[in-house]
């Protein structure tokens, strides 16, 4: 591989082409860097046929044989369709923290030595994103050994590890004097407001203090609000007067024997049959019969 000893950055890479060297083929330019970040190493780039738009595919970086204005490839076949990435990961935009929970901004890029592979420096920023111009937000280097941990999206390096930075830009708002780094507090400092003195009063004197004025359209809109209530009903206890009964003895009335009714019995055995039924009555027969009735 014929590559300077220079290190590189990531954003070196960014954008440029990927040429053939038997056929002088373009084969598309790169658009990601992935690392091993157990190994601390830089393993393969991502090219697409644009910057944005084509089919992903990747060349190891032991394929590569030269890296300058163009990066060149000894044949087509170096450039593989698939590669599994999974325990492969891009460090952009992933949080650096410290021991302690300092968080001392994103990674927005990293240095690294294009004849090994190992990367050497991350580069971070309060934002992580990389096509934010460094001449617009601070920018900081730190060095790889102050990696403790590793993980999905986040780096933990060591405590104290703010102290070992090194600024490689000056942002704008910094320069201006209203940006600070990220591990700095946010919160302004408390400073007691100074009364003057001709509002201070002498020591053992309360202040008075009077109950606020209301107006006329404060009462009217709290008569508004106020919940209505019913009016419950007043009981009134009234003395209970207490009367004197007297029990006078009850005469019993006692009721006379029932007088026996005579009983008629027939002089004479009836003629007719009491089973059979009996015949209707002519209106002649029935008029002599009530004439017999009345006398």
């Amino acid at each position: 591989m014929t590559i300077s000893a220079q290190l590189l950055q990531r954003a070196d890479l960014i954008g440029t082409q990927v040429i053939t060297r038997d056929t002088g083929r373009k084969l598309g330019v790169i658009n990601q860097v992935w690392v091993d970040i157990d190994q601390r190493q830089v393993v393969a780039l991502g090219v697409r046929n644009t910057l944005f738009t084509g089919e992903q595919r990747y060349i190891l970086l032991d394929s590569i044989r030269q890296i300058g204005d163009v990066i060149l490839v000894e044949h087509d076949d170096d450039v593989i369709e698939s590669l599994n990435t999974y325990n492969y990961s891009t460090l952009i935009d992933s949080e650096i923290i410290t021991e302690t929970g300092e968080v001392l901004g994103k990674v927005r890029g990293f240095k690294f030595d294009p004849e090994t592979g190992d990367i050497t420096d991350l580069i971070l920023a309060s934002i992580g994103l990389p096509w934010i111009p460094a001449q617009l937000i601070s920018t900081y280097e730190l060095p790889i050994e102050e990696i403790v941990s590793t993980g999905p999206d986040r780096i933990i390096v060591f405590e104290g590890a703010e102290t070992r930075l090194r600024q490689l830009t000056v942002g704008l708002l910094e320069r201006v004097g209203l940006g600070a780094p990220p591990w700095e507090s946010d919160e302004d400092e408390y400073y007691q407001p100074i009364t003057p003195s001709s509002n201070q009063l002498p020591s053992g004197t309360r202040s008075p203090v009077y109950p606020p004025q209301r107006s006329r359209s404060d009462y009217e809109a709290d008569w508004e609000t106020a919940p209505r209530r019913r009016r419950q009903p007043e009981y009134v206890e009234y003395e209970e007067e207490e009367y004197e009964y007297e029990e006078r003895p009850r005469s019993r009335q006692v009721k006379p024997p029932a007088q026996a009714m005579p009983i008629e019995l027939p002089e004479s055995e009836p003629t007719a049959d009491p089973w059979e039924e009996p015949q209707p009555i002519r209106l002649e027969q029935r008029q002599k019969q009530e004439e017999y009735d009345h006398e």
